[in-house]
């Protein structure tokens, strides 16, 4: 399980870094130029904190996967972590529209990727908080 942990902390370390390309790739400049200035500033502050808090759970994970399944402390941790992944599980979900990705085979797969990736995560936090 700690091999496991760790793995998913790289996992965890390569999405936070992943959203560097994000304005790039989603075309931020123009997509968002419509928006209001906070709305932009939101857009760019938020992601840069999401992106930040991956990336410490990610260090947690490859530097704490002891700590986190040997301690009282560490499985409260893993819980916390397994309702946040569960809850981005059923925002894949649920909240992304079917129109973002059906009948598009790279979207679809990406769709499918990550449902995996959420699901696996919050599995194995969920087996390691309650073992």
């Amino acid at each position: 399980m700690k091999l496991l942990i760790q793995l998913i902390g790289h996992g965890l370390i390569l999405l936070a870094l992943i959203h560097v390309i994000f304005p790039k790739a989603f075309n931020w400049k123009n997509q968002l130029a419509t928006l209001s200035l906070i709305n932009r500033q939101l857009m760019t502050v938020h992601t840069f904190f999401i992106a930040l808090t991956v990336f410490l759970m990610g260090v947690l994970c490859i530097t704490s996967a002891h700590e986190l399944l040997t301690t009282a402390l560490g499985k409260r941790i893993l819980g916390g972590l397994a309702i946040f992944w569960g809850i981005r599980l059923v925002t894949q979900l649920f909240w992304y529209s079917p129109q973002l990705w059906k009948g598009k085979p790279r979207e679809t797969s990406i769709h499918i990727l990550f449902l995996a990736i959420w699901l696996s995560i919050t599995t194995i936090f969920t087996i390691a908080a309650t073992s």
